[in-house]
């Protein structure tokens, strides 16, 4: 009898020892701390190899990687562990969820994981008893769990959240139910993020001091450019569990560029209580970089590669090109930048590291196609409307500085559409002289059209297009700036004692276009009226420019009436020129020798 007490003590004991590494190495992975996760669950799994849960655990962790990124190689070792799994022990309901995580990640069918998690289901679905209907909700969980992992492009948010509405009803306690609902309501994008703040507070119900529910929530609110509400809830974070690593790395990656002495501090923090990695200082290197000084960041970052290479630490190619183009060698940046963003790992690349290669290649004339796809990438990446129009903003910037005015007017219109507010005066300006300065003439006076609408009594965009119109027509042949020109005159029309100077110089462009038109005729070889008073087209059409001529003198006219006006003689001696070619090839019989040139 003694001997079996002690044999069943035994046994609870190393149940209770099970459950803790459990319970520990599934806070190791809600913390990012994989390292530490894999070593606490291959003890679990060590114990009892056989054991469903502990099989689906280890492989959670493997499938997480042992750094900051999970690699092609991390997924297929779990893999290879759950289908070992199943070999052994059978359809575990706990290993035909991890195989759907699987296939979930490596963007497969869909529908084939789904099958796994419904056998799953039907195989822990309680048959009588007060459970009687219901799954095992930790099965429903890890559902959930794998449906939230990977892009938004991967698993099922609603579904997982289908089936976490159902777990959190049968498991009254379990806050990693409602943690991981609101990261599937996350996944479904920025306007579900109200429900996964709804989600993260049931958690914080459960469990008041659940730091990654309360970091999470601080995520979201920065995400909104809400420093207040994130600080909030980054400091309760904190305060919750001191040990938590992922709340330091969110404020030094905030402060980074704001205030390089709290950085520090919060990087410091950051790498005391993540695990140990060679890999935590990059983060060194990046904040001797953020701090001005290149040449220490740079012989850092050749130090770790000489220790560790590019392959296996790729962010040293970022820090490379960060370094290098600070410190003036532009092309050996791009080489880098270049390197990492066509090799790196997906998961690994980030937002500014997109932003980085757009500002780098926007220097080199071959280098505009890639800026602009890094660019698109780069708003891809960053959801955050207030950071997509600033990142449009800047880019524009460095297009502009590099001469490449027509892609620096294409990102300006974008942010502004991206605003989804009338242009300001300053938006007009910047676009209208992009497009001037990249001679594109016709968008300069497409542009300027509402610039001149929306500011009449700003002189920049009536200049812009009259200007844009003239550049059309240079020697004043072609007569393209006739019709642009006169509608800016309706405009000027509008306060004539103010504007009647530029409407005449708007006419005397006409004038000089009539004028060459007529003279040019003169000399065509189809110029012809023969003694019966008939006349070839071309003669007719030099009769036509002459009367618009005429036309155009008389509204000169209009503007200066009085015969003292030097205007007003040029408008008089010109009108009288070009009714003279009027009159003598209007009469029949006149011969093609005509009346003198005319010259304004």
């Amino acid at each position: 009898m003694k001997k079996t007490v002690l044999l069943l003590w035994a046994g609870l004991a190393a149940a209770q020892v099970l459950t803790a590494q459990l319970a520990e190495g599934i806070k190791f992975l809600n913390y990012e701390k994989n390292k530490s996760a894999k070593t606490a669950l291959q003890k679990a799994y060590d114990t009892n190899p056989k054991d469903g849960q502990n099989i689906y655990w280890l492989g959670q962790a493997l499938m997480a990687g042992d750094g900051f990124v999970s690699t092609t190689q991390d997924l297929a070792d779990a893999k290879a562990l759950y289908q070992k799994g199943l070999q052994e022990i059978g359809s575990d309901p706990w290993l035909l969820v991890g195989m759907g995580h699987v296939e979930i990640l490596e963007g497969g069918d869909l529908n084939a994981a789904k099958q796994k998690f419904e056998q799953a289901i039907t195989a822990t679905t309680e048959t009588k008893g007060k459970n009687k209907g219901n799954a095992n909700p930790g099965i429903l969980n890890a559902i959930g769990r794998a449906n939230a992992d990977g892009s938004s492009k991967l698993g099922d948010p609603i579904y997982g959240i289908e089936k976490l509405k159902k777990a959190g009803a049968i498991d009254l306690t379990n806050p990693d139910i409602f943690v991981n609902m609101g990261i599937n309501y996350q996944k479904l994008g920025g306007e579900n993020g109200g429900e996964a703040v709804k989600a993260y507070q049931e958690a914080l119900a459960r469990d008041p001091k659940n730091a990654l529910a309360l970091y999470r929530t601080g995520r979201i609110y920065q995400s909104q450019n809400n420093k207040e509400l994130f600080e909030e809830f980054y400091d309760k974070t904190i305060a919750a569990d001191p040990a938590f690593p992922r709340v330091y790395y969110a404020y030094y990656n905030y402060y980074s560029n704001r205030d390089v002495s709290k950085a520090k501090d919060y990087l410091d923090k950051y790498v005391a209580t993540a695990d140990s990695d060679p890999r935590n200082d990059i983060f060194l290197a990046d904040y001797l970089f953020r701090a001005g000084r290149y040449t220490e960041s740079l012989e850092k970052t050749t130090a770790l590669d000489k220790a560790y290479g590019l392959e296996k630490l790729p962010r040293l190619g970022v820090l490379y090109a960060y370094n290098n183009d600070r410190l003036g060698d532009s092309l050996k940046a791009r080489q880098y930048i270049d390197g990492f963003l066509s090799k790196a790992p997906e998961a690994e690349k980030l937002a500014s590291d997109y932003e980085l290669g757009a500002a780098i290649n926007a220097k080199f004339p071959d280098g505009l196609n890639n800026a602009s796809q890094y660019v698109e990438k780069a708003l891809v990446l960053d959801t955050i409307k207030a950071n997509q129009i600033a990142l449009m903003g800047k880019v524009a910037e460095y297009f502009g500085k590099n001469k490449a005015y027509g892609e620096q007017l294409k990102w300006m219109k974008r942010q502004v559409e991206a605003r989804g507010t009338p242009p300001s005066e300053a938006d007009f300006y910047r676009m209208t002289n992009a497009a001037f300065t990249a001679k594109d003439y016709a968008q300069t006076m497409e542009l300027a059209k509402p610039y001149m609408q929306a500011f009449p009594d700003k002189p920049q965009p009536f200049s812009f297009f009259r200007r844009a119109a003239l550049a059309t027509d240079p020697d004043s042949t072609k007569g393209s700036a006739l019709e642009a020109l006169e509608y800016q005159n309706t405009l000027y029309a509008n306060d004539l004692a103010k504007n009647k100077t530029k409407i005449y110089q708007n006419q005397i462009y006409a004038l000089v276009f009539y004028i060459n038109k007529y003279n040019a005729l003169q000399k065509d070889p189809d110029f012809k009226v023969k003694s019966d008073g008939s006349r070839t087209p071309v003669v007719d059409q030099c009769i036509a420019a002459a009367q618009k001529a005429v036309e155009t003198c008389d509204k000169m006219l209009q503007l200066y009436p009085e015969p003292t006006d030097e205007v007003n003689k040029l408008a008089t001696d010109q009108k009288a020129k070009a009714q003279k070619v009027i009159d003598y090839y209007s009469k029949a019989g006149n011969k093609t020798a005509g009346p003198a040139k005319s010259h304004p």
